[in-house]
């Protein structure tokens, strides 16, 4: 059974947070209330069941405001989100070693963690003509159809059915985090030069109508697309490296259409009969019919989901398990020892550079999903057997 909860609004001039979980930390509460007090909020502020502390907005809040945009809200990874494709494969195609060797092919294929490449895609180079006035910068160009860091990854998975998938997440990497970032401290200079005080600096906004609201527009406008090129570009290598492996044992291997959604970012929308600006951060949008990826960790379960259109929701949903543990908190507590154990039978890094993504420091994927039933109906429940990290 889903489970909601409404905080109570503390006054009149605050709006209700309706909250897809029973386990809230008090840090992520006090963050969701000092967002409701904003007088532009619309309606209420919506938190899915990963919810968790974040800078400014909390991850896992749908925040729905009019005439008003808050680049916090968004967060520093503008156009973070997923990207899946379902290939004829099973496991019995694979050979022993097969896994291996296609990990350390991906790896050699798609740069990892700060790695650029060192000759631009064709794709890239489309990308950046296709966005001239902008000016991408040549390191922004090299980066496109790389990973990045942290908890992006790239996972092959089956599904109940035996069907191998291709599973990546992954964002707008160095270009979209200086975006953001600029205009976060625009708006908090913009709040200070306006003497208008806000409960956390970090919720600074611009208004509508604004030199600064269309630049930035402007610019998550650019980074948006360029996160979902981004993942675009790293499906075809990867589908490149499994057609190459297979095209040698004279197997043609076929792929479905690619799901590709954003978790990060905005939209204009309307919700309740009103046009209103939406700010998922750490969440996906679940219309009725959106095919969405919710991803746990890289010794979980990972799902396909189909949006049931929940309008308390803003047509939202979870963007995967949520931490339980910061980054530090969790090298502090897991061993080495401990993610070989969690990642048992899955062709991955082992060491401690990706303690931090150890299982245990994220959230019950099970719990998230089976509290967010409401929500979305899954479509395929997902295995990792390789995993690529940043």
């Amino acid at each position: 059974m889903p489970v909601k909860q409404t905080l109570a609004a503390r006054d009149s001039s605050c709006k209700p947070v309706l909250v897809w979980t029973d386990q809230l930390e008090e840090a992520a509460e006090r963050q969701l209330r000092n967002i409701a007090t904003l007088p532009f909020v619309f309606k209420h502020v919506a938190a899915m069941p990963d919810v968790h502390l974040g800078k400014g907005a909390t991850v896992g809040s749908v925040i729905a405001t009019e005439k008003v945009v808050i680049p916090a809200a968004v967060g520093v990874d503008i156009g973070c989100g997923m990207a899946a494709i379902r290939t004829d494969l099973t496991s019995s195609d694979f050979k022993e070693g097969d896994v291996r060797k296609l990990r350390q092919s991906i790896e050699n294929s798609v740069p990892v963690g700060f790695d650029s490449r060192k000759t631009p895609l064709d794709g890239a180079l489309t990308f950046a003509r296709a966005h001239r006035s902008h000016g991408l910068s040549q390191k922004h160009v090299s980066q496109l159809g790389t990973l990045g860091g942290g908890n992006h990854f790239i996972e092959l998975c089956t599904d109940e059915l035996d069907r191998v998938w291709i599973v990546l997440h992954s964002g707008s990497r160095n270009l979209g985090n200086t975006l953001a970032s600029k205009h976060i401290e625009k708006a908090k200079k913009i709040m200070q030069q306006s003497k208008i005080r806000l409960a956390d600096p970090d919720l600074a906004y611009f208004n509508e109508g604004t030199v600064e609201f269309d630049a930035y527009v402007s610019d998550l406008e650019l980074a948006q697309s360029y996160a979902m090129e981004n993942r675009r570009l790293m499906l075809v290598e990867v589908r490149s490296v499994i057609e190459q492996m297979f095209t040698a044992r004279k197997r043609e291997v076929t792929f479905s259409e690619p799901i590709n959604c954003h978790h990060n970012y905005m939209s204009w929308e309307n919700h309740f009969g009103t046009d209103v600006i939406v700010t998922r951060k750490g969440a996906i949008r679940a219309r009725e019919g959106d095919m969405g990826i919710i991803p746990g960790s890289m010794g979980t379960k990972s799902y396909i989901v189909r949006g049931k259109g929940s309008v308390e929701s803003f047509h939202s949903c979870s963007h995967g398990a949520g931490r339980n543990y910061s980054r530090t908190k969790a090298k502090q507590k897991f061993t080495v020892a401990d993610l070989a154990a969690q990642t048992e039978g899955v062709e991955c890094r082992k060491d401690r550079g990706v303690l931090d993504e150890i299982p245990s420091a994220y959230k019950n994927i099970e719990e998230v999903m089976a509290n967010q039933s409401d929500l979305v109906e899954i479509v395929a429940t997902l295995k990792q057997f390789m995993c690529v990290k940043g």
